[in-house]
């Protein structure tokens, strides 16, 4: 058993509730297989508590901490400086103590693409049009990181129109707003809307007219193969899972409060997916 010592690194995940996180189980993996002397923690903060809450992690020594729901908007306020990634998405889902400062970072987008480059090889943002469904936080971070690597275009496709035109607003540059999603041509397809998750509607939508090279990617993981994907595979195009994203938006941070680079691997895949269903039921 690892034990730690009185120079062990600390840091956590802020969310109300936080018992869902998979994170604790993510990071502690690595540090256990690197043999690292730190610890990474489930740290339950309501939302009236949470400013105060990241400045007593501070300043008890943690490294830093990982930000879910419903903080991520919060814990920009919170930061004395946020990086590039964090302004494009409007939110910070990493947070960095460093020399009495809290710096604030979103890594969803460098952990979208990285994940469809793991899953999708030899896929490019500059491949061609991408569609994404949904205009959240997440759809806002997705977008911003296609648009950033060299997307041609991105069409934002959503239930509250207004929303979709405000969120394309606020980004600016090559993207676009539709009522149906414009399939023909594009070549990424993007779910960022609960639709397909478990204990939710499945997303239909026809994906006939996507082009045989095209990319579909959720990034629900619960289940691991939505019904969107599993159409994908069936019409033979290249499927993206949601867990991908989520082990690899975590990379950044765990470097940051550890020291070492970790790997995504097929181990960690396994032993973060071990109570997520395979399919919906």
């Amino acid at each position: 058993m690892r034990l730690l010592t009185g120079h062990a690194r600390l840091a956590g995940v802020l969310g109300w509730p936080v018992s869902h996180s998979r994170s604790p189980r993510l990071h502690g993996y690595w540090l256990e297989t690197l043999g690292i002397d730190g610890a990474y923690l489930p740290l339950p903060v309501h939302p009236e508590h949470f400013a105060s809450a990241v400045q007593a992690l501070a300043d008890l020594g943690f490294r830093g901490a990982n930000v879910t729901i419903p903080h991520k908007q919060a814990a920009f306020d919170a930061c004395d400086a946020v990086d590039a990634s964090a302004l494009r998405a409007g939110a910070v889902n990493t947070l960095v103590f460093r020399d009495g400062r809290i710096e604030g970072s979103n890594t969803d987008g460098f952990g979208f693409l990285e994940s469809v480059r793991e899953q999708a090889p030899g896929w490019s943002a500059a491949d061609g049009p991408a569609v994404l469904l949904g205009a959240g936080g997440a759809a806002r971070a997705v977008a911003a990181a296609l648009l950033d690597a060299g997307c041609p275009r991105v069409t934002l496709v959503n239930r509250s129109v207004a929303r979709a035109e405000a969120l394309a607003r606020d980004l600016g540059g090559a993207i676009d707003v539709a009522a149906e999603a414009p399939l023909g041509g594009a070549a990424l397809l993007v779910n960022t809307t609960s639709l397909g998750m478990q204990g939710q509607p499945p997303l239909a939508i026809d994906l006939a007219p996507l082009a045989a090279s095209s990319v579909v990617a959720d990034i629900v993981y619960v289940p691991l193969e939505t019904p969107l994907l599993a159409a994908a595979r069936a019409h033979g195009l290249r499927a993206v899972d949601g867990l991908g994203m989520l082990l690899h938006q975590a990379r950044p941070g765990f470097e940051a409060w550890f020291g070492v680079a970790p790997r995504v691997d097929a181990a960690l895949r396994a032993t973060v997916a071990t109570d997520i269903p395979k399919t919906a039921a």
